[in-house]
């Protein structure tokens, strides 16, 4: 069997050109393999790479011809390239030493479920387009509400449903419209959107999106931990539905990103009820720990009040990037909000409801075939196997943060929150971003940063595929070598860091 790039009767190995099949079945199965290989390689090549690139700005796209080629290049050569020019200019991170941000992991099934949704090709975006992925839709993310503890409320078959969205932006901001115009038979005041000082970005950027003013979005002060205060967003709703304006949507969130605080759902739910706001739960990366019993009381308590609830399965669950899955109470209202059916989009079964199709759940029309990845990930892995990374991504954190805390120069910004902790050098912001950049340029390790109580933060999530506890305690044995030797060790790059500016 050649390989690509090896010529036959003087030619290299091609996918056909002007008049030929644009799929070859057989040169695809031979390629397949080749690519299939160079996934495994990558991977297994993950703990001897640096985390970070150290490309400068325009470096690979100088690197790369001005124009697209006019006839085919071969396999071999489009590999050559993305070993020598992409790879190189790659952030890694499926890295075992990757703690920056949130967890984006991946797994073998997960891949192979990508792989065959692509192969399949299907446009999934009403149910008659492929019956067998909307209702592998359903039925896959009903599996895992069941295995979170979510109330029956979301589930499919009644007034509520779940389904795959690309991410938590996407969700939310469906959610947003779903509640604006929920709330448009209220009166003519403005429509008012709260959520906590620490919520994520998609909440202000999403309200933008919905056509809610900057003025219209309320941040509500947190506690000491960093979760919503409910008697600061009871005082500010009051006084808004006292000035005639409409409270519309309140976010709670669960694991806020900078030090993974969890709302007080149930008291944030009681207030949005009493005042006929939609509430949102954004558990986008600490939702999947609920699989395991243990966790999951502090992190679904008060979702029966919801009117949505989201996270990822992109996150810390072993489903490649990308995958939320939104539950909502009441799919009648989003679906009002959002569809538009045009007589070319029309049929039978969806216009009588027989069926949910679930292009009219989302901003898009168009829609991939998500669900293959989920159900390869729940089959193939198996939850108790999912239970287990999440017990142990936790208890490895827990020990990770009592050595930094044994460590006198070190101070401890915000208590583990499931696998994300915080912590600075008690010397100062200065002395911490100057740690941290130090670090990050060694190359085993990437942490990013955040503000904790005015303090900047070395910001440590773990929950990548292939990190283990080895590589907690690795990372800790680099960043306490270099807080001792300070700015000083040799042989350490001292230009500067891409990550080195901070708030």
């Amino acid at each position: 069997m050649r390989e690509p790039g090896e010529e036959k009767d003087g030619e290299p190995d091609r996918w056909p050109g002007a008049g030929g099949l644009p799929f070859d079945p057989e040169a695809f199965r031979r390629e397949g393999r080749v690519v299939i290989d160079w996934i495994a390689d990558y991977w297994a090549s993950l703990p001897g790479r640096p985390v970070l690139s150290d490309v400068e700005p325009g470096e690979v796209a100088a690197r790369l011809p001005a124009a697209a080629p006019e006839t085919p290049e071969s396999l071999a050569a489009v590999l050559g390239d993305l070993d020598r020019i992409i790879v190189p200019g790659l952030t890694h991170w499926q890295h075992p030493g990757f703690f920056a941000y949130f967890p984006a992991n991946a797994s073998g099934p997960s891949i192979l479920g990508e792989l065959l949704s692509a192969g399949l090709g299907i446009q999934g975006m009403l149910w008659t387009t492929s019956p067998a992925a909307s209702e592998l839709e359903g039925v896959v993310v009903d599996w895992l509400r069941q295995l979170l503890g979510l109330p029956d409320r979301f589930r499919l078959g009644g007034d509520g449903g779940g389904m795959i969205q690309d991410s938590a932006s996407s969700g939310l901001l469906c959610c947003l419209v779903a509640a604006r115009e929920r709330a448009a038979a209220d009166g003519t005041g403005q429509r008012i959107v709260y959520a906590s000082a620490d919520a994520h970005s998609s909440v202000v950027k999403g309200a933008k999106i919905a056509g809610f003013p900057a003025a219209a979005i309320r941040r509500i002060e947190t506690d000491s931990a960093g979760r919503l205060r409910p008697d600061c967003l009871e005082a500010a709703i009051r006084d808004d539905s006292a000035a005639g304006q409409i409270p519309c949507f309140v976010v709670a969130t669960v694991g806020t990103t900078a030090r993974g605080a969890i709302d007080p759902v149930p008291a944030i739910g009681a207030i949005a009820r009493r005042y006929g706001a939609w509430l949102h739960v954004d558990a986008a990366w600490a939702g999947t720990a609920a699989i395991c019993p243990e966790l999951r009381p502090r992190i679904v308590d008060g979702a029966e009040l919801a009117d949505s609830w989201g996270t990822n399965p992109h996150k810390s669950m072993l489903v490649n990037f990308d995958c939320h899955c939104l539950w909502i109470a009441s799919r009648h209202a989003l679906a009002s909000a959002l569809t538009t059916k045009p007589d070319y989009l029309s049929t039978a079964v969806g216009d009588a409801g027989v069926v949910v199709d679930y292009s009219d759940w989302q901003v898009p029309l168009g829609r991939r075939f998500r669900a293959l990845k989920l159900w390869m990930v729940l089959r193939m892995i198996g939850a108790e196997s999912l239970r287990q990374r999440v017990r142990d991504h936790v208890a490895w954190t827990s020990e990770f943060t009592d050595l930094v805390a044994a460590d006198p120069a070190f101070e401890i910004l915000s208590s583990p929150s499931l696998a994300l902790v915080t912590f600075a050098l008690r010397e100062g912001d200065a002395a911490t971003a100057g740690l941290l950049a130090r670090v990050n340029r060694a190359g085993p390790v990437f942490f990013s940063h955040a503000r904790v109580g005015g303090r900047l933060a070395i910001r440590m999530a773990v929950g990548g595929t292939l990190t283990g506890r080895a590589d907690l305690l690795d990372a800790w044995e680099l960043i306490s070598a270099m807080s001792r030797a300070g700015g000083n060790e040799p042989g350490r790059p001292e230009g500067p860091s891409p990550f080195s500016r901070f708030p």
